[in-house]
């Protein structure tokens, strides 16, 4: 299994949740001329291109190099097609195939790169006669190939049942991801992804059970349920399945599996039963990550969000008394059209109000095609100086974080790096080597910042 190097590049996003953002780019190292995976994008394209490495690879694909491209805004866009680029100026005779969310949004763009042999949709990346098709292709590579011919993408909006990526345990992971949801029935206004995605569907919770079952048993010590809108797990499927009722049934079904994590939530659809589990369960991890986007009630009608202030400062405080343990990450942007002093000053705020330790910050970015991208716009000068004071407060509250675990007893899941994270997501720094993969406690004695550190 191809190991993952993990390089941090932050992107100008206009969304959201951080299972969807161009936050991090992840390229899979280099194997002479081997397969090689570049991806670009949100957890689930991480999970996703695990999936349709092992596919080329069982196909018999050598050689190629697949691009697995993020549109979630057009600077995610951009960088995916300079990859193309890089990766075909490198090895010039090297295929190259590109997928995911912008393939499937824009493939006519990508079938014009000279530099692009073929475009898969964000349903086709996932069969294997994909890749068995491109593996016995005789024109794959061929400088001649029409534009046409290179495509394979379907209409993702027909897509009704969700077509589950098989994949391993990542050997650069101490943790399993494991997607049960895809795409999206929200029409945020600054979102293209259930453009990419579709709407939402769901895996059965037998499904899901199984998948987790199987990285338990290879080894990972905590699973990471991903979705495009985790939160509206189970809508399609039959009977009473909610997000709530999935996660009961894999803590049911495996009682020896130390840690289950959710990754970006949105508040307004938390059910009852999750919530009981949060207050009940302690291998449900103390950490939610929220799709709050903005403190304003306006601006958040404008995005089209399903929220309003009062309900996010309601909900982090319900939880917390529920959970006192509990911790709270959060998307927000800065910087949305018609956004005022005020209304900005009204999503700064509501850091402290709901007790965030981790927001991520994006300056918004114009997405074509979006209704928020015909409303009036704010410089880029404003954008970019609204950000970085949303940042700076968003970096003293990450330290507050830190400073108050400082001398507590933590259980931290080690990773590579001599790093870790503890149970509610905080970073934890070794002074010495330790193995990847063991749950040790840990009390640290500083912060830098961005971490804690320990012995």
């Amino acid at each position: 299994m191809v190991p993952v190097r993990v390089k941090n590049q932050r992107s100008a996003s206009a969304n959201i949740r951080p299972n969807k953002n161009p936050e991090h780019v992840h390229v899979s190292e280099k194997r002479g001329h081997a397969l090689e995976v570049v991806t670009f994008g949100c957890r689930l394209n991480i999970v996703e291109s695990e999936a349709l490495r092992l596919q080329a690879e069982a196909a018999g694909l050598k050689g190629a190099a697949i691009v697995n491209s993020c549109a979630v805004t057009a600077e995610a866009t951009r960088q995916a097609r300079q990859a193309v680029r890089r990766l075909k100026r490198e090895q010039p005779n090297r295929p190259v195939i590109v997928t995911g969310c912008a393939a499937q949004i824009e493939p006519a763009r990508f079938a014009a790169m000279p530099e692009v042999d073929r475009i898969l949709g964000n349903d086709e990346k996932l069969r294997p006669g994909s890749w068995a098709a491109l593996a016995r292709s005789n024109s794959l590579g061929h400088p001649d190939t029409a534009a046409a011919d290179k495509l394979d993408v379907g209409d993702i909006m027909t897509q009704t049942a969700m077509r589950a990526p098989v994949t391993g345990r990542f050997t650069s992971h101490t943790r399993g991801f494991v997607q049960v949801q895809n795409g999206c029935d929200h029409r945020c206004t600054f979102c293209v992804i259930p453009f990419g995605r579709g709407n939402s569907r769901s895996l059965a919770i037998a499904d899901v059970v199984a998948q987790c079952r199987t990285l338990q048993e290879a080894g990972a010590r905590e699973i990471v349920l991903t979705g495009v809108d985790l939160t509206s797990y189970g809508r399609d499927l039959a009977g009473e399945a909610t997000l709530g009722a999935l996660t009961g049934a894999i803590l049911r079904a495996l009682p020896e599996l130390p840690r289950l994590r959710l990754s970006s939530i949105d508040a307004v659809e938390v059910d009852d039963t999750l919530r009981d589990l949060l207050a009940t369960e302690p291998r449900l991890m103390p950490h939610l990550h929220l799709s709050l986007q903005a403190g304003d009630d306006l601006i958040l009608k404008r995005m089209k969000r399903r929220h309003g202030r009062d309900d996010a400062i309601r909900f982090c405080a319900e939880i917390r008394t529920l959970r006192p343990d509990i911790v709270f990450g959060a998307d927000l942007i800065a910087g949305f059209p018609t956004e005022d002093e005020g209304m900005f000053t009204r999503s700064l705020e509501l850091v402290a109000e709901c007790g965030l330790s981790f927001v991520h910050v994006f300056p918004y970015s114009a997405r074509p095609g979006t209704p928020a991208a015909r409303m009036p716009q704010l410089s880029g000068e404003i954008v970019s100086e609204r950000a970085a004071r949303l940042r700076a407060a968003a970096g003293a509250a990450q330290q507050r974080h830190l400073a108050a675990r400082i001398g507590r007893p933590l259980s931290v899941l080690t990773e590579r790096g001599n790093t870790g994270r503890a149970e509610d997501f905080t970073l934890v720094r070794f002074a010495r080597d330790i193995a990847p993969g063991e749950i040790v406690p840990v009390t640290g004695h500083a912060a830098d910042g961005k971490a804690l550190l320990a012995a």
